[in-house]
């Protein structure tokens, strides 16, 4: 086999391996485009409970309780974990009325240890539905109500629509964060939603019936926790389902060292869950006879937005190389046309869902916003993060119409 019959086949290769994710992107966010919502019909709200985790929230924790409490029958049926605190969250949450758990164990540290904590308290008189909302979001008016109905009603996870807000006086890098965000947590989710499958949960706003939460396995540091809870339960037999209709928003941190520790943790964190949960959920599929689960293990290979783009500009760039020395032009036209379709999902996710929100002009940052990235995928090769770690909090932003 001479040398250009193997560079074919590399670049062969190499095409068939980037155009998996994108075709899956561009096939979600053309389905999200379409109009109507899949929200099924509930019944009235069931008896929930939310649980929430906090750890030195106290600059938060009051404008998230001023969102969450109104929709709760009584503030009691709020379960604060104050874990591992050194401020006054728990002093905060317990003069608003919540029931206030703490709890100190410095070597077992992380959201999933502090939920296993709450349900331990909640197993003596367990409600139908636990939700868990995090303390620093804000739950928009009947959002808790209509998740934990949908929940009960389907006897399935259920994950609200969560997005972020931009900091105040936000940098061009801020809005694009912003909308990458919007087309992972409202423009895939929905074009999934759209062909009836289910979602990945993606961290606050999240309904359980009790019987399946009970059972789920919760107490771990995993750095992405939530999306490794969805994966289990929907190979177990309970797959997430999306509620668009129900909204949690939280606050973008401003762009330093807070940003950036945030970004790691949920970069990292879904790239290692690619790693080891795709073959995991592929086998699940075939052994179950699921094609739900299938249908996960594709929208988990797509990987970060920014890193789908760096990795098909550079497949671009190789098989343009490798054609210009005499190699096929087929990897690079297949490369070209899949580039030309993901700038076209992104533009027509922007026109449909971001657009009142996230300035046009700010799309000009995207190719700065995207080669910022490289120290951040470069440090997951050499060292990346696995261990939890606590994003830094600003004050909420006063309420404003969202």
């Amino acid at each position: 086999m001479s040398i250009l019959e193997i560079t074919n086949i590399i670049l062969g290769i190499l095409a068939i391996a980037l155009s998996l994710p994108i075709a899956v992107f561009v096939l979600e966010c053309g389905a999200a485009l379409f109009p109507g919502i899949r929200d099924p019909k509930t019944s009235n709200p069931p008896d929930f409970n939310v649980l929430m985790p906090a750890h030195d929230e106290a600059a938060v924790i009051n404008e998230t309780l001023d969102f969450l409490l109104p929709q709760l029958p009584s503030p009691n049926q709020l379960v604060v974990i104050a874990d591992n605190c050194s401020d006054n969250t728990a002093e905060i949450a317990r003069n608003r009325g919540a029931t206030v758990l703490e709890r100190f164990n410095t070597e077992q540290r992380g959201k999933g240890y502090a939920l296993d904590f709450g349900l331990n308290h909640l197993e003596a008189n367990p409600p139908e539905v636990v939700v868990l909302v995090d303390a620093d979001c804000r739950c928009l008016p009947g959002s808790i109500a209509k998740i934990a109905s949908q929940a009960a009603t389907q006897n399935l996870p259920v994950q609200a629509l969560y997005l972020m807000e931009q900091p105040p006086n936000p940098q061009p890098k801020d809005s694009v964060s912003a909308l990458a965000f919007l087309v992972k947590n409202l423009v895939r989710p929905r074009g999934l939603n759209q062909f009836g499958l289910p979602c990945l949960l993606t961290g606050t706003g999240m309904a359980f019936p009790w019987q399946i939460i009970r059972q789920a396995p919760l107490a771990s540091g995993n750095i992405v926790e939530d999306m490794q809870l969805g994966l289990d339960l929907a190979i177990a037999g309970s797959p997430p389902q999306f509620c668009q209709t129900a909204k949690v928003t939280g606050i973008l941190p401003p762009q330093g060292e807070a940003a950036k520790s945030q970004r790691t943790r949920w970069e990292h964190g879904h790239l290692q869950t690619l790693i080891t949960q795709v073959p995991r959920l592929s086998i699940a599929a075939i052994k179950q006879f699921r094609f739900d689960l299938l249908a996960l293990a594709l929208d988990l290979v797509v990987p970060p937005l920014s890193l789908l783009v760096m990795a098909w500009g550079a497949g671009l760039i190789v098989a343009g190389l490798g054609a210009f020395l005499g190699a096929s032009w087929l990897p690079f036209g297949v490369l070209a046309i899949a580039g030309v379709l993901i700038f076209l999902s992104i533009i027509s996710a922007w026109a449909k869902f971001g657009q009142k929100d996230i300035p046009g002009k700010s799309l000009l940052a995207v190719p700065f916003y995207v080669l910022g990235k490289i120290p951040l995928y470069f440090a997951f090769l050499i060292k990346r993060q696995s261990k939890w770690v606590r994003t830094e909090r600003s004050p909420v932003i006063p309420d404003k119409e969202v």
